[in-house]
């Protein structure tokens, strides 16, 4: 959306709610300023959509769910920060050494400009080999022939008609801050005897991440059905994949990271996350996350186990930003020290125009 267009529509939201003040999405666009939304089943198909697409911001949105982080929204979250504890939740550029899915290793270089007085880097890097946010362009809806968010197309990203529709740099300019809420699965699960490698196909059920937030002290239910997630939150699940990368030996997390991630490779790229199912996308879309991200390197169980990705839901018919490899591990042992789970996060995405994705840049303040 353009400048000009996001301020014309910020305002006749203003408008809009002077006029006649309403706490329930009903029509479309949506006003992100509304305390009531729509189920995933109960959001009216939108025509020239696939099924389930929730393109519910207006036809020139690119931002998605971050329409969500309203000034209102923000100041409030600013009442998490209370030890003043900043957390970076992003891994060192240069790792993992070993990226997986066939991407390219960090280069870092040091230019000499004046020696002894002046230096410059330079960096080669894929945004997607370590810490990350997967833009709207990354990941398109499958079963539609390939349709990014809001109706966006290959021809839209690359070739002669290449343009701006679903640009990283959107996200930029709006920005993300806002609460965060910390499920730390994987010390749930070791509590509980619950074993898996974070290095293969595990799936974690809605059920587990439910038992998970009731041991922290929280009701992972959207507060419209009585939990205490609230519109606009961000969404962190630990898995413990960092805590297994540390532990492993540097050939073997080479030899894992290089299996293949193209049809019939064998051995094929698996990881432990979130399941996938209908229990799962109910949870994630109603309650209105701002934006979900996890430590594992695909956030979903991978392979799928369903006919479906999790991306295909939250980044090309939702336009919910998906992180992955987040560093959760400080941020995990400063909750469990304070015994809170909730904290203020920010994240400044690149203000690349044309971007496919991130790096978070995301820091976390208790």
């Amino acid at each position: 959306m353009s400048d000009s267009a996001s301020t014309a529509q910020r305002r006749l939201w203003q408008v809009r709610d002077c006029l006649a003040p309403s706490s329930t999405a009903t029509a479309i666009p949506f006003d992100p300023n509304c305390t009531s939304f729509p189920t995933r089943k109960e959001v009216p198909q939108i025509t020239s959509a696939p099924p389930g697409a929730a393109w519910v911001w207006g036809p020139d949105d690119y931002i998605g769910r971050l329409n969500l982080l309203t000034p209102a929204r923000v100041k409030a979250a600013a009442a998490e920060i209370r030890t003043g504890e900043i957390v970076c939740l992003n891994l060192p550029l240069h790792l993992p050494e070993t990226p997986a899915f066939g991407r390219e290793t960090f280069q870092h270089t040091i230019k000499t400009v004046i020696e002894n007085y002046v230096y410059d880097d330079l960096y080669s890097m894929n945004t997607q080999s370590g810490s990350q946010w997967d833009g709207f362009r990354h990941f398109a809806h499958v079963a539609s022939g390939g349709t990014f968010y809001n109706n966006t197309h290959g021809q839209d990203i690359v070739g002669e008609q290449a343009n701006h529709k679903c640009s990283i740099h959107h996200w930029a300019e709006h920005g993300i801050a806002g609460r965060g809420v910390l499920l730390d699965y994987r010390t749930y699960a070791n509590e509980r005897g619950i074993t898996y490698d974070p290095y293969d196909t595990y799936s974690i059920s809605w059920e587990e991440l439910y038992q998970c937030g009731k041991d922290q002290g929280i009701d992972i239910r959207p507060e419209a059905q009585g939990g205490d997630i609230k519109i606009g939150d961000l969404l962190f699940v630990r898995s413990g994949f960092i805590e297994a990368y540390n532990s492993k030996p540097s050939d073997a997390r080479a030899s894992l990271a290089l299996r293949g991630h193209q049809g019939g490779s064998d051995p094929v790229q698996r990881w432990a996350g979130i399941a996938q199912g209908d229990k799962m996308l109910d949870w994630l879309h109603d309650c209105y996350f701002a934006a979900v991200a996890g430590d594992a390197p695909t956030f979903e169980a991978w392979p799928t186990q369903e006919a479906y990705h999790l991306h295909e839901y939250l980044l090309a018919l939702w336009g919910c930003p998906l992180g992955e490899m987040f560093n959760l591990e400080k941020l995990s042992e400063k909750c469990r020290q304070n015994n809170r789970w909730t904290f203020f996060v920010t994240s400044a995405p690149a203000n690349c125009h044309g971007g496919v994705s991130s790096l978070p840049n995301a820091t976390a303040i208790l």
